[in-house]
């Protein structure tokens, strides 16, 4: 079973905001899973996210 999500407030500036919008839109994602797929990528690319925290998070077959 997947944990609950961690809330917290995130503030960015409004032009940023603004790109990543339209970016999560191009890829049919909301801006919130957007981010969350961006640094889950950026942890797994720079070898800080170990096996067992990303199978917790692929889908189930």
């Amino acid at each position: 079973m997947m944990a609950a999500k961690k809330q917290f407030p995130l503030r960015l500036d409004p032009k940023l905001y603004a790109s990543l919008e339209r970016w999560a839109a191009d890829e049919f994602r909301s801006v919130n899973a957007h981010i969350e797929f961006l640094l889950r990528d950026a942890l797994r690319r720079s070898g800080r996210l170990n096996e067992r925290d990303e199978s917790d998070h692929r889908p189930k077959d």
